[in-house]
């Protein structure tokens, strides 16, 4: 088998696949890239098991076949190549692989194609469309806040509601929740789906800058993304996703409004001087003032600002985990932002005071017990 190729157009193409590939894969074969020809155009698969991309591209070949070529030597070598073209030529009864540039001559081993594992299809699945901007901004508001611990799995992706008027995308670690809905998604039936934080971050990286549609379709275990050239098939999480609207607090009268950029700012400050293990910052609202405080009684550090806010409501003071906040309101396009309250030791809610009128965003962080100090 023999085919040739632009060496940078290649080298693009498995790039953008190459973050599925694991260093101590559970199978050593999937530390390969699976080349397939046929009809002069090469299939590239990599894949974990859980998550798989594929991408194509027109090469000039006579003959169809395929082999499995090792990632990383074959990743460092197109690298270090200028642009030109580049001659594949593979014997496929010992699978040596033997690549030749304009002036070089590089050989390498590669595997049995057959050895590679099938990649799923979809069967009796569903299917909706998206465009690549508005996946990219779900993700990006949810991503996140997915948990770390395995021990609860629903909880390490992002939970996906398709409905009838809106799609619904929700990711919580129990500190904190984000949910994410759109209007201008709808399916025609009712399906939830919890996908990887994993795959979502492959997802989020080969997502094209420019707005393309998207083509997802899923069954029972698997989700399809499809656009351009690429496709990423992922194993769902067969969990069951905590029942989120009832953490959500509908009696939150107590809110403020404030200047995001003001507020991040000041935490950023004020968190440096917060205790390491707790990033404790405390927000004490009277009247139409902010006060951000914090302190680490180890090493007697301490700082507060005061910020002009609009308050409707009680004074009140609360704490939170600075980090969680900086983090949440970082990830939050909005220049004006409402903080909503109850109580010290109830959740609170922070929305943008404009939205688009296609997405409505709520963040919900739960506070943490203040200390004992004035």
């Amino acid at each position: 088998m023999k085919f040739i190729v632009s060496s940078s157009y290649l080298l693009k193409q498995l790039s953008a696949i190459n973050g599925v590939i694991t260093t101590n894969p559970v199978v050593p074969i999937l530390e390969n890239f699976l080349f397939e020809i046929s009809d002069g155009t090469l299939t590239i698969t990599a894949s974990d098991l859980q998550t798989s991309m594929i991408t194509e591209l027109e090469v000039e070949a006579k003959e169809d076949g395929s082999i499995a070529i090792p990632a990383k030597i074959l990743l460092e070598t197109l690298r270090n190549l200028p642009e030109q073209p580049v001659t594949f030529s593979i014997d496929a009864d010992t699978y040596s692989i033997e690549i030749n540039s304009d002036n070089g001559r590089y050989k390498l081993s590669g595997e049995n194609a057959t050895d590679f594992p099938k990649i799923p299809t979809v069967a009796d699945g569903y299917s909706v469309n998206m465009s690549s901007g508005v996946l990219a901004q779900a993700i990006n508001s949810t991503i996140y806040a997915t948990s770390n611990d395995e021990l609860r799995p629903a909880m390490t992706g992002v939970y996906i509601k398709l409905d009838e008027t809106n799609t619904t995308f929700v990711a919580t670690d129990s500190h904190r929740l984000i949910r994410y809905r759109r209007v201008d998604i709808a399916s025609d039936m009712a399906h939830s789906m919890i996908i990887p934080r994993k795959a979502l971050t492959l997802l989020k990286a080969t997502l094209p800058s420019e707005n393309t549609n998207v083509n997802v379709e899923f069954n029972a275990s698997n989700a399809f993304f499809s656009f351009n050239n690429v496709k990423m098939i992922c194993r769902l999480i067969d969990e069951r996703f905590p029942d989120y609207e009832n953490v959500i607090p509908s009696d939150n009268e107590n809110a403020m409004n404030i200047n995001k950029a003001e507020l991040l700012s000041s935490l950023k400050r004020i968190a440096i001087y917060a205790n390491k293990t707790t990033h404790q910052v405390r927000l004490k609202i009277t009247g139409s003032e902010l006060m951000i405080s914090a302190e680490d009684l180890d090493f007697s550090n301490e700082a507060n600002e005061r910020l002009s806010c609009e308050h409707d409501g009680e004074d009140i003071e609360i704490g939170f985990n600075a980090k969680f906040l900086i983090e949440m309101l970082t990830n939050l396009d909005a220049q004006e932002i409402t903080l909503k309250l109850n109580a010290p030791n109830r959740a609170g809610i922070i929305l943008p005071v404009e939205q688009d009128e296609n997405e409505d965003i709520l963040l919900l962080v739960m506070p943490v017990m203040l200390n004992n100090y004035v």
